[in-house]
């Protein structure tokens, strides 16, 4: 039996007779909310309390990092240097979760109880990330099972602060460069395009937060006695807001339109499959001469996250004296990050709009990357994923949504190979949240394929 084979069936083994669920059950059972100061103490007991214990049995060395931040999570480096001179993977998750939102879940489901129901596995972490990096870790440990070493060095890093905005991050992998020195990062995040294939997606979109504040004077007055005399900030604001796109959401600023959909890019998007998002998607809306996976993946989109003027709750006859809307973009490569906020500053004082203030938001945001679809890694990866799936996978240039793959593509200077092992209807960031079985299983077979094709020498030199 190849080593290929003999690890694949080990894989399969331990996802059959339990293991991963039951591995995933102790995960899921952290209560590591980042978000909310309750999770605090938990952040520290994943890494002692799960990761340290599986990372010392695969015969892994391990640091656990205070974070540069102060108050921020804490970080888990981990290594298996077998020949100093082989080549190196890197991989990467997030042991916190988004808050848990109990008494928003289904009858008979709990946040930090993982409940199995058919093919359904449902928890707070299970998809995002818990169960994904589970499943590259146990790939790891089946190729040491099969043959007694992985045949090639690993370093893992995990944090816990993503969902955070991982803060101490970049500056982490600016400080330890020299300890997370690798040849490419593997590493699992995100949906993958339809539940059945595998995805890969290469960087993600960045994401800048911001508000639009229209501040004109304290309190609220009579709109009786003062209508038609003071002006109201709402009403400045939504005019505002109405130059930055057009009635469906096409951007206006020249600055936000990226210069990167190029003719590849295009080639690549167009062989995709229907966005599934298990809701209705509306044809009407962004750019109009674009596919809808030019619009998620090639291109730019412009959102109003929350608005507020008065008191919506319980409205009274006044104007109020101030709006406030926070709002986001969501760029690709192609985009210059620096310019996003400038652009839109200059933008409305050419229109007029000189009380409208433009407050970045100080944390939570993610610069936009992308690797070559052509490079040698994803071709690799590709072929061995459809080797062991059946399938080819979905080849996205970039993820729709954020991920701090610049302290990994730019900090780092890696190829960045993403293979996602959930699924657009998991219910991430929500109540009810959960990964599919089937998939599940897929993913450890196809990542420990992965892994084994590195060991006997097929990966890029």
């Amino acid at each position: 039996m190849s080593i290929r084979d003999a690890a694949l069936s080990h894989s399969a083994t331990y996802f059959d007779a339990g293991g991963f669920a039951r591995e995933l059950a102790a995960l899921v059972a952290v209560p590591s909310e980042s978000q909310d100061p309750r999770g605090g103490p938990h952040l520290m007991d994943y890494l002692t309390g799960h990761m340290v214990p599986m990372l010392e049995e695969m015969g892994f060395v391990w640091r656990i990092h205070d974070n540069p931040v102060t108050g921020a999570g804490p970080l888990l480096t981990a290594e298996r240097i077998e020949d100093p001179s082989a080549l190196t993977v890197l991989t990467y998750g997030h042991g916190d979760v988004v808050r848990a939102q109990e008494g928003q879940w289904r009858a008979g489901l709990a946040p930090f109880t993982l409940t199995e129901e058919g093919d359904r596995l449902y928890g707070r972490g299970a998809a995002d990330n818990k169960g994904q990096h589970l499943v590259n870790l146990r790939a790891f440990s089946a190729l040491i099972a099969a043959q007694g070493k992985l045949g090639f060095n690993a370093k893992i890093l995990i944090e816990m602060g993503e969902e955070a905005g991982s803060p101490g991050l970049k500056q982490f992998c600016a400080e330890q460069r020299d300890l997370l020195k690798s040849d490419v990062l593997i590493a699992s995040d995100g949906p993958r395009l339809s539940p059945e294939r595998p995805t890969i997606f290469t960087g993600s979109r960045g994401g800048v937060t911001f508000d639009l504040l229209v501040d004109l004077r304290d309190g609220a007055h009579h709109s009786g006695n003062f209508g038609g005399l003071i002006a109201d900030p709402s009403i400045i604001l939504a005019h505002a807001l109405a130059t930055i796109t057009d009635a469906r959401g096409q951007i206006l600023i020249p600055e936000w339109r990226p210069d990167s959909l190029t003719p590849r890019i295009r080639e690549v998007l167009s062989v995709l499959p229907p966005v599934e998002a298990g809701i209705t998607l509306d044809p009407d809306w962004g750019e109009e001469s674009l596919t809808p996976a030019e619009r998620v993946f090639g291109w730019n989109s412009f959102a109003v996250l929350a608005m507020k003027s008065g008191v919506p709750e319980a409205p009274v006859n006044a104007i109020a004296g101030h709006a406030r809307a926070t709002c986001q973009l969501r760029y690709v490569v192609g985009t210059d990050p620096d310019d996003i906020v400038p652009a839109l500053r200059r933008h409305l004082a050419a229109r007029g709009f000189g009380a409208v203030q433009v407050i970045a938001a100080d944390r939570g945001t993610f610069p936009a990357t992308r690797l070559d679809p052509d490079h040698p890694w994803v071709r690799f990866t590709a072929r061995s994923l459809e080797q062991t799936t059946g399938f080819a996978p979905h080849l996205l240039p970039n993820l729709g949504g954020s991920l701090p793959n610049d302290c990994f593509a730019e900090v780092l200077a890696l190829p960045t190979i993403w293979v996602p092992h959930s699924y657009a209807g998991c219910n991430q960031h929500a109540p009810n949240e959960h990964v599919l079985k089937p998939l599940m299983r897929q993913a450890l077979l196809g990542m420990t394929g992965v892994f084994a094709d590195i060991a006997v020498g097929k990966a890029p030199a």
